[in-house]
């Protein structure tokens, strides 16, 4: 898993009506764009990931427009 500055990292709900939970990454700490992650989250949290097989990188769209 890899990602940069800017993607989302999508945290899937594990049970049935828990709600994923988004966030952009604002620090790759790992080398070559690998975990761990600086995360903040929609309601303002922050926190370091190291994400799960529960988890998706939504890279950010790099199409100039």
């Amino acid at each position: 898993m890899r990602a940069t500055v800017g993607d989302q990292l999508v945290q899937h709900g594990r049970v049935v009506g828990q709600h994923d939970k988004v966030g952009e990454i604002v620090e790759v700490l790992g080398e070559k764009g690998n975990p761990p992650y600086r995360v903040r989250f929609e309601d303002g949290h922050e926190g370091v990931c190291s994400p799960g097989p529960d988890t998706e990188i939504r890279h950010k769209d790099t199409t100039p427009g």
